[in-house]
């Protein structure tokens, strides 16, 4: 599984969710820019000891990460979805997107590949804008492991 964050902006989100994939055996792909140092001290102590196990590429734009990826099936969490996470059947290589906690993905992006954006439920209330971005990386990547057997966990 691979999991895409873009311009994430808080490091312990990250951190979270770097440890996510070291236990569940996923990629990280980090789109820059970043709004922290990878040094950052909330990173590391949120991804506690699990660095080692991390595979984590860097990529200077998007379009760079579909360049180098050209066979990829790309899904893009967004609160903006038209179809729940829970209505795609999710392949082993397939890249699980999500965008900065702010913002979300961009626009364009979302219209690019409207047929291929998904989200998780919620409250239909203004107030309850979103989920924690480390938490709903966990709720959609579980839900594509299961999918597939939980490949090479117990």
């Amino acid at each position: 599984m691979n999991i895409v964050l873009v311009e994430p902006e808080i490091p312990a989100n990250t951190g979270n969710i770097s440890r996510t994939c070291a236990v569940t055996g996923s990629s990280l792909h980090l789109v820059r820019p970043l709004g922290f140092s990878t040094d950052d001290r909330q990173l590391k102590r949120a991804g506690l000891d699990y660095w080692s196990l991390l595979d984590l590429t860097y990529y200077d734009s998007l379009q760079e990460l579909w360049d180098t990826h050209p066979e990829g099936r790309f899904y893009y969490a967004s609160t903006k979805g038209g179809q729940w996470y829970t209505d795609v059947q999710f392949g082993m290589n397939d890249f699980l997107v999500f965008g900065k906690e702010t913002a979300g993905l961009p626009r364009y992006v979302l219209d690019a590949h409207r047929d291929d954006v998904i989200r998780i439920p919620m409250r239909n209330d203004a107030k309850a804008r979103s989920l924690n971005l480390s938490n709903a990386v966990a709720i959609v990547a579980f839900e594509a492991l299961r999918q597939n057997g939980f490949p090479g966990m117990v």
